[in-house]
């Protein structure tokens, strides 16, 4: 592993390049990244650096985000196998449709979405922005693509407007049930629940707090500072792998079976060390015309969302 590292450092100095790895990225992961974080986190990171190369450990949607926000950057995914189911369940031409013989409504696209679904979107948000956003939206009406969950979590914070949800969600996260919170409940009385808000409306309504995985982060430090109680984490197991280091025995991670996202975890730092030598990995290459169309969704969603 040492040398592994080793050898990875020097191609970044080589290449000019840094490594973005997401939050569900295992620990070993983590160690050779130079910028953590959510997806649209690592976007926008990557953007303000000055490196020539950016290798990108998560899903494609994640590496295709980079290349929108740094065309001029060379992008590439270092497992290219790496996917996420959720970004791809909504058929782009099923948006046009909508949008054809609805006009007067807005079409709010989940960070978590492919390039092609971003550009028939009005504005994109994360789980952490979506509330904010489509709440400062003129329209009323809002269809809200593709997680059903997360859609109607905001929902229920904006009753003003009508929104639509259609059938995508989080294969991770959709498994969670609120039997399985009222179990962990009981085993842990003691403990806060922290969950995301892919989960399904009935797990999400027994949490102590719901909020994106940055948002879970940053409370799990702050509840750590300021009590001894432990917290569940009902979010994607790489938040409590990483912060239990920090934290021994007072996290406690809901179904971990469940809550672990096979994609993310294809990536290991031989795979990051093959893509930056050359023997694996994919570089992102996208239709200009595409990324434009893209990035207004994307630079809507700064514009609205900070």
């Amino acid at each position: 592993m040492t040398n592994t590292m080793e050898r990875i450092a020097r191609l970044k100095r080589e290449q000019d390049a840094v490594v973005a790895a997401h939050t569900y990225q295992s620990p070993a992961v983590q160690a050779v990244a130079d910028l953590l974080g959510d997806s649209f986190a690592l976007a926008r990171k990557a953007a303000e650096t000055d490196a020539a190369a950016v290798y990108m450990c998560g899903v494609r949607f994640m590496a295709e985000g980079v290349k929108i926000l740094c065309p001029e950057k060379r992008v590439v995914l270092a497992e290219p196998a790496a996917d996420c189911p959720m970004a791809r369940q909504i058929d782009p031409k099923r948006v046009e449709e909508f949008r054809a013989a609805h006009p007067e409504a807005a079409v709010v696209a989940y960070i978590n979405t492919t390039a092609e679904l971003k550009a028939v979107a009005d504005v994109c948000v994360t789980s952490s922005s979506a509330v904010r956003i489509v709440r400062s939206l003129p329209q009323r009406r809002v269809l809200f693509i593709p997680d059903q969950h997360l859609g109607g979590y905001v929902r229920s914070q904006v009753p003003e407007k009508e929104i639509l949800t259609w059938d995508g969600y989080c294969p991770v996260h959709h498994g969670i049930t609120a039997g399985d919170v009222r179990a962990a409940k009981a085993a842990h009385p003691d403990a806060a629940v922290a969950i995301h808000p892919e989960c399904p409306a009935e797990a999400v309504a027994l949490a102590d707090v719901v909020g994106s995985t940055a948002a879970i982060i940053d409370f799990i430090r702050d509840f750590m500072h300021s009590t001894d109680r432990p917290v569940i984490v009902a979010t994607e197991r790489g938040v409590a792998d990483r912060l239990s280091l920090d934290y021994p025995g007072r996290l406690f991670q809901l179904r971990p079976e469940q809550l672990t996202c096979p994609d993310m975890k294809l990536t290991t730092p031989d795979s990051v060390l093959a893509a930056m030598e050359g023997r694996g990995g994919e570089e992102i290459v996208m239709d200009p015309a595409l990324m434009e169309a893209a990035r207004a969704s994307l630079t809507n969603m700064i514009r609205l969302g900070g």
